[in-house]
């Protein structure tokens, strides 16, 4: 019954986690295009900002394989925290220093046109950052439920394992027991055999001398 609970809210969240990867998929891979449209070829700092939405779109990516693997599962965590830091520091340029990043960016757009697209840039992050903090903790949570589902399962064997060792072990007993009395039994039968023959023939001697 608890194993079937385990699994049952393991199911939930692994779904719940698979929905939220796939929503930050979305955010990430929208985060790509107000800095493309900004400037292309982009910046150094705008360079920046598309390796934070890629390493963010990698780790949504992994994170629906991430329960497979302990390598994926630290691989998908460690994507996690370096998009995550890196998506807290875009935000922080972004929202506190809008001007020097808009120069940093060198758009060649409309003033207007540019700094609508570092506010939608800001609020993509801004979103990406605080569903990655959720997946975060979900996966961590996820893992954990994964590792004692199979620590369960392990259980489960080795108790099905002891139960049908110790079956064998009473069925072997019980053929050596068996094989033991149809031993004694032909030894009996042997005795009268013998018995039977020999009394035979000591009466008869005795009754010729």
């Amino acid at each position: 019954m608890a194993s079937y609970k385990v699994r049952k809210s393991c199911s939930f969240a692994n779904l719940l986690l698979s929905c939220l990867n796939f929503t930050l998929f979305i955010l990430s891979a929208s985060s790509l295009a107000p800095i493309i449209l900004l400037k292309w070829p982009p910046t150094s700092f705008g360079y920046a900002f598309l390796t934070v939405s890629s390493l963010s779109l990698l780790s949504s990516f992994l994170g629906f394989y991430s329960h497979l693997t302990s390598f994926c599962f630290v691989t998908h965590i460690s994507l996690l925290i370096a998009s995550s830091a890196g998506q807290l520091l875009g935000i922080l340029s972004l929202f506190t220093k809008e001007k020097s990043s808009l120069s940093l960016l060198k758009s060649p757009r409309d003033p207007r046109e540019a700094k609508l697209l570092v506010r939608l840039e800001c609020g993509v992050l801004v979103a990406a950052f605080g569903l990655q903090v959720i997946v975060l903790m979900l996966s961590c949570i996820v893992q954990s439920c994964w590792v004692r589902e199979y620590e369960g399962l392990e259980a489960d064997r080795e108790a099905t394992e002891l139960k049908r060792s110790r079956r064998i072990a009473r069925v072997q007993a019980e053929s050596v027991e068996s094989v033991a009395k149809m031993a004694e039994i032909k030894n009996r039968e042997l005795d009268e055999k013998m018995k039977v023959k020999y009394g035979k023939n000591w009466v008869k001697n005795e009754f010729e001398a």
